[in-house]
């Protein structure tokens, strides 16, 4: 087989959560693949839908990992980190204000802020990013944005015009918002939310009631958000309020909406975009995708569909490979691809599952060679 007749293997898992991040997942389907099929062509794309791994994703496919201090969600002082290439940044929420950067993984429903995504923000902008793609999930906050908009120079203001500190329960209190001393190069950049949700920012479907209890907020810190958002929205903007994606990452959507222009696209697709995803489909033979878990909330604009709706408009087929799928193989079909693989086949406990997913990665791609690349 000559190199130009070999096939060519796309490789774009997100992550197994809790168990390999992407790159760590290409890495080991890509041993697989190799150890059966050694003319095989094998492009590692590993992808994120804009949560936690986006960033990581990026540098793997070569964007500079720019590093800086920023206050995690209770304030407390961490390194993070975004992607950079030329005068586009991508930044994820998660990896600076999520809930995986709680310190001991106290929550704190009422008092936490998205205050340190607005500082890396502005290191962006301060370092000359004029587009930035803000990757939204995985919040530790409910504050809609405000605490993002006060670390850009935004002055949230009560009756007496006394300035509010961060965190949502505050918000309450807001009267006003002082713009004038927010940071120039708002004007000058360009703000895309990648997101995979499309909650408005009040009732029964927004950031409080569907995200809040997973962030620590009983019954009565319920009620408390939900009126301090009600507020928040009503001096911000209300009609932000009820678009499509202001309610994601507690309401983070909401302040980026509504103050800084920004403009709510797919996280998958925004994401495939930047890494040049189409122009690799040209040549492609297979696309292999997957996730730790492949179930009904996967359909919804999850990283693998995003991938397989990408080959599949390029008529290529697409096999997903995941930790398990509670889809039936109809739904599986429907879905697009052409096969999936679970690693639940080869080892049906699910903590040696995770614990030994490399392994069995490896296993799952020298299969997938034998039977789809033969």
């Amino acid at each position: 087989m000559t190199r130009a007749s070999a096939p060519r293997v796309i490789l774009a898992p997100d992550k197994f959560k809790g168990s390999l991040t992407a790159p760590q997942v290409a890495a080991a389907l890509a041993a697989g693949v190799a150890r059966i099929s050694r003319e095989a062509d094998i492009r590692r794309v590993p992808v994120a839908d804009g949560g936690d791994g986006t960033v990581e994703a990026f540098v793997a496919a070569g964007w500079t990992r720019v590093e800086v201090t920023a206050p995690g969600p209770t304030g407390v002082p961490r390194r993070t980190a975004y992607a950079r290439h030329e005068a586009t940044a991508v930044v994820e929420l998660a990896a600076v204000v999520g809930l995986a950067t709680l310190p001991e993984g106290r929550l704190d429903p009422l008092g936490a802020s998205t205050y340190g995504l607005g500082v890396v923000l502005a290191h962006a902008m301060d370092n000359g990013a004029t587009d930035i793609v803000l990757g939204l999930g995985g919040s530790a906050s409910t504050d809609g944005g405000a605490g993002m908009l006060q670390a850009l120079g935004a002055r949230i203001l009560d009756v007496d015009g006394l300035e509010l500190p961060s965190g949502g329960a505050v918000l309450a209190r807001a009267a006003q918002v002082d713009r004038s001393a927010m940071h120039p190069g708002i004007a000058l950049t360009t703000f895309t939310l990648a997101c995979d949700v499309d909650n408005p920012l009040l009732g029964a479907t927004g950031a409080v009631a569907v995200y809040a209890p997973q962030k620590g907020a009983g019954p009565d810190e319920l009620d408390v958000l939900e009126s301090a958002l009600s507020n928040w929205a009503r001096v911000v903007g209300p009609d932000f309020a009820r678009r499509p994606g202001a309610g994601a990452a507690g309401g983070a959507g909401f302040g980026a909406l509504a103050v800084l222009g920004a403009q709510v696209r797919s996280g998958i697709e925004v994401v495939l975009e930047l890494l040049g995803f189409p122009a690799l489909l040209v040549t492609a033979t297979l696309v292999v995708t997957g996730e730790g878990s492949l179930d009904q909330q996967s359909l919804h604009g999850k990283a693998p569909i995003g991938v397989c709706a990408a080959a599949r408009a390029a008529k290529v087929p697409a096999i997903a490979v995941v930790g398990r799928t509670l889809l039936t193989a109809d739904e599986i079909r429907a879905a697009g691809f052409a096969g999936c693989y679970a690693l639940a086949d080869w080892e049906p406990d699910p903590a040696r599952s995770m614990a030994d997913a490399a392994a069995l990665l490896e296993c799952v791609g020298a299969r997938l060679a034998v039977e789809r690349l033969a």
